[in-house]
């Protein structure tokens, strides 16, 4: 019997058909046509048209941070590529500088988990399978499949989706790991320890491992900005986040601790300020999935490589048996010292007697209004401190920004991938004014699918995040980031079909905000003025000790 022939397009839309994607974030054009013409109509995957591909991969990673699913985006070559990161030009026009040619995969080799040149088409079905493997695997990340014209237009013999994959040299950590009692012993003799959880915790879904381990060893428990929402900030044994802009209190609690497990995290730069300060007294435990990860930074005393969802309750029951052979240590003496900076430097603002709206006052307001029940996202910059400082989270997948790479324009794109993940949740966006520009553009795409986002600018008509090192270390020589009042965003959301809310003090705060809040049928645009030069504390300088923080009092 003759095998079916399909195009190589097809056969794409047949591997996200098995996958299960629901939603492709993208833009059409000329060498990525194929592809879109294999997927008209199509119900499922649905096709979502963004106006510019950033706006897709935010979008994408979105998506991917609310659901804990697959992410995908696509885009066409040279320009569309480079926006976002997917399809080529023609294999005969590679290396030729040819019209809109670019080298996606040696552009990508450095920011991707792993990438694939597609020269062969009836390799397709085999690399698509490979691609969301290795994507979903070990520790998740970002690929990339880069697919030539020709190919999605050739023909190729289907003999079906693949069933497994035969990656040489890719292997996740599946080992057990031997070294588990040493970390139990390490957490019994401890007389000082914290729990610091990182981004980790959300990528491996091990909230509940995360939570009983901690109610286990009573340790104060600090986050990472991803590692919001690995345990309730709602709990009383939660610092909240530390690091740069994190409470004095939990920065005191790393610093003066003799221990430190940390899960799922990497000991970024924003945490740990000066590395050769960094919690000089504390032994470390560190678990991630990720062996490059461990020591890399910090170095640690028991390094566990593996899936925290498996590790960690192997670890905790490890813990038991210590607690159970030489008794449970008495932590009561660092709790009282913990809660004595807690009362001491507790995170505050006074609203009261401002002739402005105070940015903190307006997220504690919204956290307050919805319970702080809602998906939060956020852009980059001071708006992006001020939410995770007071927001509250108390479920998982609840607080979601970009980290590590610190995009502005993130907020806008994110919402519309975790409200088309989460329908029926409320989704807010804590967007700033210089943020909100970078993708602004996607209202449009917003309001095509009548999402019920809503997207509460913090105006300070500055750049606000550099305006406060400028302030501070630059002896407030404001080079290019005072922003004018352009555009009208209450006009701007109009034009695109949205609705367009503004308020400029306490009074017109909490009307504006059940306003939005009652809106379902579609995107809102809030437009918050808020205390111009207001900042962000405490603030942990770049290059200082942790403990060297900044105050605004």
């Amino acid at each position: 019997m003759a095998k079916e022939k399909i195009t190589g397009a097809v056969a794409v839309r047949r591997a996200f058909e098995a996958e299960g994607v629901e939603y492709l974030f993208g833009m059409p054009g000329g060498t990525i046509l194929p592809l879109y013409d294999a997927l008209f109509q199509c119900e499922k995957p649905k096709t979502i048209l963004i106006r510019h591909e950033q706006v897709g991969g935010h979008a994408a990673e979105g998506f991917a941070h609310a659901t804990g699913r697959v992410g995908v985006c696509m885009g066409t070559s040279g320009p569309g590529a480079t926006n976002l990161v997917t399809a080529n030009v023609s294999r005969a026009l590679i290396g030729t500088d040819a019209f809109q040619e670019a080298d996606i995969t040696g552009i990508t080799m450095p920011i991707t988990k792993h990438n694939w040149l597609v020269t062969e088409p009836q390799d397709l079905p085999r690399i698509m399978k490979e691609a969301f493997y290795v994507a979903r695997t070990g520790r998740p990340g970002p690929v990339l499949v880069d697919i030539p014209k020709d190919v999605l237009t050739a023909e190729i013999e289907w003999d079906g989706y693949p069933q497994s994959v035969d990656i040489p040299g890719y292997h996740p950590p599946v080992r057990e790991e031997p070294r588990l009692k040493d970390a139990a012993l390490l957490v019994r003799s401890s007389s000082r320890p914290v729990i610091y959880l990182g981004g980790g915790i959300r990528v491996s879904n091990a909230h509940k491992e995360v939570f009983a381990f901690a109610e286990l060893v009573g340790a104060p428990i600090v986050t990472t900005v991803h590692g919001k929402g690995a345990f309730p900030e709602t709990n009383p044994q939660c610092l909240g986040m530390f690091g740069m802009h994190g409470a004095r209190y939990a920065n005191y609690t790393v610093q003066n601790s003799d221990l430190i497990i940390a899960l799922g995290a990497r000991f970024d730069d924003r945490v740990t300020g000066k590395l050769s300060t960094f919690a000089p007294e504390a032994k470390v435990v560190h678990l991630d999935i990720d062996p490059a990860e461990i020591s890399k930074l910090v170095t640690a005393t028991v390094p566990l490589v593996g899936d925290l969802k498996r590790l960690l309750p192997q670890l905790a029951e490890e813990v038991r048996r210590a607690f159970a052979q030489h008794g449970k240590p008495d932590i009561s003496a660092w709790w009282k010292k913990v809660e004595d900076w807690r009362q001491k430097h507790p995170l505050r603002y006074t609203q009261e007697g401002q002739k402005y709206l105070l940015p903190q006052y307006v997220v504690d307001r919204l956290w307050q209004k919805t319970g702080g029940k809602a998906i939060v996202t956020t852009g980059v910059g001071e708006h992006q401190m001020w939410a995770a400082q007071w927001w509250r989270t108390s479920e998982p997948r609840q607080f979601i920004t970009s980290g590590g790479l610190g995009t502005m324009g993130f907020c806008l794109p994110s919402a519309i991938g975790i409200q088309l993940g989460r329908p029926g949740e409320l989704v807010i966006g804590i967007d700033g004014d210089g943020s909100f520009q970078m993708t602004l553009q996607d209202l449009a795409t917003a309001w095509d699918l009548k999402l019920p986002i809503k997207i509460f600018i913090l105006n300070n008509l500055f750049l606000g995040m550099v305006r406060q090192w400028q302030e501070l270390f630059y002896d407030n020589r404001f080079a290019m980031t005072p922003l004018s009042d352009c555009p009208d965003f209450v006009k701007l959301a109009e034009a695109y079909g949205c609705l367009g809310l503004r308020a400029t003090t306490v009074e017109e705060l909490d009307p504006v905000i059940d306003r939005a809040l009652a809106h379902k049928e579609g995107p809102t645009i809030i437009d918050v003025r808020v205390r111009r030069q207001e900042k962000v504390f405490p603030m942990v300088p770049a290059g200082a000790p942790l403990n060297d923080m900044i105050d605004g009092e």
